[in-house]
């Protein structure tokens, strides 16, 4: 069995070790299973089964919060479960009996209780709202019971709830178990056991269980969750029983194959490769015939712009499952329908995201089409002439192309950047004007249009559009570019200029066309390594900033706030890598191979197995934000090809 992602089995009984490793799996649907390694929730998105409902324009809800496990032998119950009450009172204190935990196939945990050796393991179904959870007895020494104890939510997951009158507490038989809905509108939960049991009905509601991850942000904590009963039945040494937690009635006597079959799909965690490739898995969200990356967990859904940087940097993989075009043929049809039709044109619904048509012509000139120059011209022509319109027009306020040809955009209290965070009421970096990233894209986007239709002999086309390529190039040069210093003006308006040292500038190096000479990039180069550059990705601000903030803590404005003035964003690796090995060949390869090493003690900290939202710009780099983000794993994936293509 793989070793790769291994903790500290001496640690496995300390909280202050297992409550700040967290697991994730999602069903390639939108749903998902999570909590920490011992099941001890600590967020109000932990959940043993969370799942969008269409009920509720697929939103997502907490329906099975968590499930205990209890042992029961010579008429003494050891409670297996631990949940926090009351100021980090926990109870009942399961963890103490756990003995070890690993990884592979999927997540488990074994406990001793006396004579008593027990396993349990859980995964998530694909493409089913269904949690299947597998107990095995391996060892016992008497006659052992097993009980367990379902706490139901039946909440949005960004929602907490307490005990009410309005609650529909009656249950209905199933087979092997039971089913409820706790209110109106809801679906039903199926809760069952592959071998016959006997349900206790003993409704109760478990009052003030508290979620210290959210009291730490000086958000709602505290709730009531319901029990209705619990399951019992006896077991043999070496018995396994699978429990099934799902939205439509399950076939008892299947349930030990589908999760045999289950189990059988997981990509091993044998190394960093295939366990990022295991969590970038976990952002495929199918519904229908359409298909969507969603940016990250536990509280984003899909966004344009992590999905267009993501997918080329982790192309191979989305080809190989079949769906790379369709994610991008979707993507596109999204920014029709938000940018470039008639009705939205003008509209200012989406300007924390007007760069994103820009970021949709680098994704198709980064993917692996083998078509010709001019089999790609026609198939992107109508998009592109598309994409440039909509920035040259100049019948907008918010946003437009000015005489110099560069893009300008500005709206009072509306980001206009990926730097989109709100603080105190406010954006936390506006950067309103001409931003430096926005205008690389926009000269990139221009030429490789133009040498798309070259190489199609289109020159209408390119006597169209080659005049303003041409001064966009220069005016980049003579607006983001100061004499005598490396580092590029990240952001300037008409009366302000932005000095600050923010990651930003990578873009003017890394699309495929730049305004800046070969000496310029390697400037810019050299200051995100001196400056940005840390063991988990590159700081959103140099430290030298008096600016800057290198702890991302504290409630919600000042954690925004700290994530765009020092936070590190792993995502910027795949830029940097790549246009740090273009330079250095293969006499860079050991430099970026000792960036992947920040990576690795990664894999069992934050979220076991992915790479978290932000991390402090501060040693050690603690893991912030969201517990696993698209771009950052493609980013790190996207590195590790870099790795190979310049070993061969």
């Amino acid at each position: 069995m793989s070793t790769y992602i291994h903790l500290d089995k001496s640690q496995l009984i300390n909280l202050e070790y297992t409550l700040f490793r967290e697991l994730l799996r999602t069903n390639r649907a939108g749903a998902y299973s999570s909590s920490t390694i011992i099941g001890c929730n600590t967020r109000k998105y932990h959940g043993l089964l969370v799942i969008p409902l269409k009920e509720f324009d697929y939103k997502r809800f907490v329906l099975l919060s968590s499930l205990d496990i209890s042992v029961v032998q010579h008429e003494r119950v050891f409670n297996l479960g631990i949940h926090n009450y009351n100021e980090n009172h926990y109870d009942p204190k399961g963890h103490k009996y756990i003995r070890d935990f690993t990884m592979d196939p999927t997540p488990r945990l074994v406990y001793r209780v006396g004579g008593v050796v027990l396993s349990v393991e859980r995964l998530l179904v694909e493409n089913a709202n269904q949690v299947l959870v597998k107990i095995t007895l391996e060892d016992a020494h008497s006659p052992t019971t097993i009980r367990l104890k379902p706490f139901l939510a039946f909440r949005q997951a960004d929602v907490l709830t307490e005990q009410n009158l309005y609650a529909n507490t009656r249950y209905l038989d199933v087979k092997n178990g039971i089913k409820l809905s706790l209110y109106d509108g809801f679906p039903y939960l199926n809760m069952q056991i592959n071998k016959k049991s006997d349900f206790i009905p003993m409704p109760d509601w478990y009052k003030g269980i508290e979620y210290f991850k959210e009291e730490n942000k000086g958000d709602s904590f505290r709730e009531d969750l319901y029990v209705p009963g619990y399951f019992e039945l006896p077991m043999k040494k070496g018995e396994s029983i699978i429990f099934s937690g799902s939205l439509d009635e399950a076939t008892p006597a299947s349930l030990k194959a589908k999760y045999k079959k289950e189990e059988s799909k997981r990509v091993p965690r044998n190394n960093l490769y295939n366990t990022l490739v295991n969590a970038l898995s976990q952002f495929i969200v199918k519904r229908g015939k359409e298909v969507e990356l969603h940016a990250g967990y536990h509280w984003y859904g899909e966004r344009l712009r992590d999905t267009l940087v993501a997918l080329p940097w982790s192309g191979f993989f989305f080809e190989e499952k079949g769906i790379a075009a369709e994610i991008l043929e979707n993507s596109i049809e999204k920014i029709r329908g938000q940018f470039l039709t008639p009705a939205n044109r003008y509209s200012t619904d989406y300007l924390a995201d007007i760069d994103v048509p820009l970021l949709l012509v680098w994704s198709i000139s980064q993917m692996n089409d083998r078509s010709s120059a001019k089999k790609r011209w026609e198939k992107y022509k109508q998009l592109f002439t598309d994409i440039l319109n909509y920035y040259n027009d100049a019948n907008r306020d918010h946003f437009r192309v000015l005489d110099n040809g560069l893009i300008y955009g500005k709206i009072e209290n509306k980001p206009l950047t990926w730097m989109k965070h709100f603080a105190y009421g406010k954006p936390v970096a506006p950067r309103y004007g001409m931003s430096v990233e926005m205008n690389a894209s926009w000269y990139s986007a221009l030429s490789y249009a133009i040498n798309l239709a070259s190489k199609s002999k289109d020159k209408e086309f390119v006597e169209k559009w080659q005049g303003l390529a041409d001064k966009v190039g220069s005016s980049f040069r003579d607006n983001f570019i100061v004499n005598g210093k490396k580092s590029l003006i990240d952001c300037r308006d008409f009366d302000s200029v932005d000095y600050s040292v923010r990651p930003n500038q990578l873009i003017a190096i890394a699309m495929p066309y730049s305004p800046l000479t070969r000496e310029e990039q390697k400037g810019v180069l050299d200051v995100v390594k001196t400056e940005l550059l840390t063991p988990k990705g590159i700081r959103t601000l140099s430290p030298k900033d008096p600016a800057y903030q290198g702890v991302v803590e504290g409630d919600v404005n000042q954690r925004n706030h700290a994530m765009y003035y020092g936070g590190v964003f792993s995502g910027y690796v795949a830029y940097f890598a790549e246009k740090y090995l273009e330079f250095h060949k293969r006499g860079g390869l050991p430099f970026i191979k000792n960036m992947v090493d920040g990576f690795e003690d990664e894999m069992t900290e934050h979220c076991l197995g992915t790479i978290s939202e932000c991390y402090n710009g501060n040693p050690p780099h603690k893991g912030k934000g969201a517990v696993s983000m698209l771009w950052n794993v493609a980013g790190v994936l996207k590195m590790l090809s870099l790795i190979e293509q310049y070993s061969e």
